[in-house]
């Protein structure tokens, strides 16, 4: 199987995909200097398509999996908390459902940090407080929800599940948010 990668970083979650379901990369997708020079020395053989919103995505190779995480920044609770806001960094979560759109990979593998489970979503779909006057404050959708909803109005199915780094041997916390989402009518 060959796995397409957005927002890559330095490679780690393209890695772990790599050897957990015996794929290969085709491509990646990054757009910061500092780690697309980690992913040529990591991975020289393969294409770094760079600018996510300048990417045709009919112009790349298809790929059964589609794995990235997109930027965090606004959901962090070290961050603004502005949400998944178009014009924001993780507002940027649009480009990744485009990609899954036009795509259509068989998995899709998304990691984001905790923030993502209680940020506001600020996607645009939310009603108004005067709507929702029972929420007392809260948000009605969160940014997780923004995320599981996109990816149902695209036809994927998805299981989410809090890790910590810690789980894997780390000696500290570290918890990410992982996603994987498979297209409705699939089988697996």
């Amino acid at each position: 199987m060959k796995i397409g990668s957005l927002f890559s970083g330095y490679g780690g979650l393209d890695m772990a995909v790599e050897k957990a379901l015996n794929a290969k990369v085709a491509w990646h997708c990054e757009f910061a200097n500092a780690p697309s020079k980690i992913l040529a020395k990591n991975f020289p053989e393969i294409p770094n398509y760079g600018d996510i919103e300048k990417l045709d995505f009919s112009k790349v190779e298809p790929v059964d999996i589609l794995t990235g995480g997109f930027p965090c920044q606004d959901v962090s609770v070290a961050g603004e908390r502005k949400g998944l806001e178009k014009g924001t960094r993780s507002g940027l979560w649009g480009e990744f459902a485009r990609a899954i759109s036009e795509l259509r990979p068989k998995i899709v593998v998304i990691e984001n940090v905790r923030g993502l489970l209680n940020a506001k979503a600020n996607s645009g779909v939310e009603y108004t407080e005067e709507d929702l006057a029972d929420f007392r404050g809260r948000h009605p959708l969160t940014a997780i929800g923004a995320v599981l909803g996109s990816l149902a109005d695209l036809g994927y199915d998805a299981r989410w599940k809090l890790v910590r780094a810690s789980d894997a041997g780390a000696p500290h916390r570290r918890e990410r948010v992982f996603i994987v989402a498979y297209p409705r009518d699939s089988r697996s």
